[in-house]
């Protein structure tokens, strides 16, 4: 995907804060966490998304006739 930002979720251990992290590169980068600096953060499974447009204003729904269901 071309211009995609490898940006991580990651939530603290201390405090439960939950924040994102852009790691730009291979390496182990120290996170921790911007609220409090503990340096024990979990990397959280991250939620996928889709920026796109639908003009049929049916939400999630396949227009009919495309094949899908």
């Amino acid at each position: 995907m071309e211009g995609a930002m490898p940006i991580f979720e990651y939530q603290c251990e201390k405090c439960g804060h939950v924040f994102e992290e852009l790691v730009m590169t291979k390496k182990k980068k120290r996170i921790a966490c911007p609220r409090c600096h503990h340096a024990k953060v979990s990397k959280l499974i991250s939620r996928t998304g889709a920026v796109g447009r639908n003009t049929a204003g049916t939400g999630c729904a396949a227009p009919s006739g495309s094949g899908f269901s």
